[in-house]
């Protein structure tokens, strides 16, 4: 579990997260959602260390986060998977590489032990035998399974995913969205999404925080958010003609 206390981060003079609260919980897809300059990108970082926030705390299971030193941070560091938007592949690097790379900085684990848990990886993410190819040989959809392998290969508590479906076809998205989803129930993982795929919101959204200017402006479910009177939530979530014409059907 985690959970955010007020969180608040100024640049300057331009105040981009006002206060916000709430907490995200293991075993669920937690998905944070909010058009373009609400804060969304801001707060992920925040949570996972990349911003500091200028108020407010952030806990990883009680255990508070912002008050640690870096030194004090690197235990939780390593149970954090991080799934960035454009999979942030080592193009030099083979896959079997690319996902032996967190091992190699944070463990002490033999070659042999080391390749035993690649192998699982690429296997959960249905890329078995795909060890020795680069990223420039792999499809889009490919590149995101490899780095959700590289994401879960140090066996996280907790994981954080970037746009996981940014570039991707609809079918594609959707097998994202479902291994997400798996691994995210099977490991018990507190799983945190920025997203603004509808598809995803629809399909995954356990959890959902819609971010307005800085601000929480809605919290809820999948179940319950096509059924809201929060007219910003209803201009994002049906902001395209396709969703606008499936509202009755939701």
């Amino acid at each position: 579990m985690i959970e955010i206390k007020d969180i608040e981060k100024t640049f300057g003079e331009n105040t981009v997260l006002k206060g916000i609260s709430a907490i995200f919980e293991a075993g669920k897809n937690n998905l944070i959602i909010g058009g373009s300059g609400s804060g969304k990108t801001t707060l992920l970082k925040c949570i996972v260390g990349l911003h500091e926030p200028t108020k407010g705390q952030v806990f990883f299971d009680k255990q508070n986060f912002t008050e640690l030193t870096f030194e004090q941070r690197v235990p939780i560091r390593t149970q954090i998977g991080m799934l960035f938007q454009n999979s942030a592949l080592f193009d030099s690097m083979t896959v079997e590489e690319n996902i032996m790379f967190p091992m190699n900085l944070f463990t002490d684990k033999t070659k042999e032990e080391k390749l035993e848990r690649v192998n699982f990886c690429l296997e959960r993410v249905n890329l078995a035998g795909k060890n020795k190819l680069f990223p420039s040989e792999l499809s889009g959809g490919m590149k995101k399974r490899v780095g959700i392998a590289r994401a879960i290969v140090m066996d996280p508590k907790y994981l954080f995913v970037d746009e996981p479906n940014s570039g991707l076809d609809p079918k594609t998205s959707v097998l994202i969205d479902q291994l997400i989803n798996e691994i995210t129930q099977e490991y018990k993982i507190t799983t945190i999404i920025v997203t603004h795929d509808m598809n995803s919101v629809m399909g995954i959204g356990d959890h959902i925080l819609f971010l307005h200017e800085g601000k929480k402006w809605w919290e809820g479910s999948n179940k319950k958010i096509a059924h809201t009177d929060n007219s910003e939530l209803n201009d994002f979530i049906f902001a395209s003609k396709f969703m606008a014409a499936a509202k009755d059907q939701l």
